[in-house]
C-alpha cells in the first residue's frame, strides 16, 4: 500500500459572494467562514493542498473573487487550485496572477473542450485540473454543467478520457449524489476512472469519517481526496485524519 506517491488530502473551499458556504447535493447552502482565515488554518494543519472553488462566480464577481484569491494565496503555502467561471486564456492568466497555481475548469471545458487543449498548451498540463460532476442516473453515469443544474448528453468515463486525451494534468470528480451526505466518496466509479485513465484523480463528494477516506484510496483507488464541511465544521481534524491513514497502511505526508 505505501508504494508509489503519497495521497493527498485536500480541504475545498466554495465560496458565494465572498464567503466559505456549503450545501448537500448541490443545494441548502450555509455559511462556513471567511475563506482566507480558512486557507490559512488549513495550510498550517497539513494540508498538502487547498481548492477553492467560486460557485457563483458570474461576470460582476470576477474583481472581488481575484481579490480574495490574492489574499488567500498570501497566507498558504501549499499548492493552490481556483475554479468558478473560467471560460477563456484570459481568466486562466488572471488566476495565475492572483497567485493560483492550478486552475479548474468544469461547464466551460464541456461547452467549448478547446478549451482544456488551449490551457495545457499555454501553461502546461500541470496547470488544468477539469472538475467533472456527475450523478448516477438511470441510464449511467451522467455529467452536469452550471454547477449540477444541468444534465448534458456526456457519460462520465468517456468525458474523463477525453479530457486526459486533451492534456489535462488530473480530474476531479464529484458524485453529486453523495455530496454533503456523509456517506462516503463514489468508490466504484472511482476505482473505474482509474483503472481507465493514467491522469492522478481526486475523489470529490461524501466525506463523513475517516474511513471514508481510508476506501476512496484503497477502494476507489483515488490519488487524492477532497472534502469540505467535515473539516470546515471542524468534525475531522487533518493531522489526526493522516495519523489515522497513516495507520492504516496509507502513505501521506505527515
Amino acid at each position: 500500500m505505501n508504494k508509489g506517491l503519497a495521497k493527498r488530502i485536500i480541504p475545498c473551499l466554495d465560496v458565494k459572494d465572498g464567503e466559505t458556504v456549503k450545501g448537500t447535493n448541490f443545494v441548502n447552502l450555509r455559511k462556513a467562514g471567511d475563506p482566507v482565515e480558512l486557507g490559512k488554518i488549513y495550510s498550517q494543519a497539513g494540508a498538502d493542498e487547498l481548492v477553492f472553488l467560486d460557485i457563483t462566480a458570474s461576470f460582476e464577481g470576477r474583481k472581488t473573487f481575484t481579490q480574495i484569491v490574492t489574499r488567500v494565496a498570501r497566507e498558504i503555502n501549499i499548492p493552490f487550485t481556483v475554479g468558478g467561471g473560467i471560460n477563456a486564456l484570459e481568466d486562466v492568466e488572471r488566476l495565475l496572477y492572483a497567485g493560483a497555481d492550478k486552475v479548474s475548469v468544469n461547464s466551460a471545458a464541456i461547452r467549448r473542450p478547446q478549451l482544456i487543449n488551449e490551457i495545457t498548451s499555454k501553461f502546461g498540463s500541470q496547470v488544468c485540473v477539469c472538475a467533472i460532476d456527475a450523478r448516477f442516473d438511470p441510464d449511467g453515469w451522467h455529467c452536469y454543467i452550471k454547477g449540477g443544474r444541468e444534465r448534458v448528453e456526456l457519460g462520465l468515463f468517456d468525458w474523463a478520457k477525453e479530457v486526459e486525451d486533451r492534456g489535462a494534468g488530473e480530474i476531479l470528480f464529484t458524485s453529486m449524489d453523495h455530496d454533503g451526505v456523509k456517506t462516503g466518496y463514489a468508490n466504484e466509479a472511482l476505482a473505474k476512472l482509474a483503472d481507465t485513465l493514467s491522469i492522478p484523480v481526486i475523489a470529490s463528494g461524501g466525506a463523513g469519517a475517516k474511513e471514508h477516506f481510508r476506501d476512496a484510496f484503497t477502494i476507489g483507488k483515488a490519488d487524492a481526496a477532497l472534502a469540505a464541511s467535515v473539516f470546515h465544521f471542524g468534525e475531522i481534524p487533518i493531522k489526526e485524519l493522516k495519523e489515522y491513514l497513516r495507520d492504516e497502511g496509507i502513505n501521506v505526508r505527515l
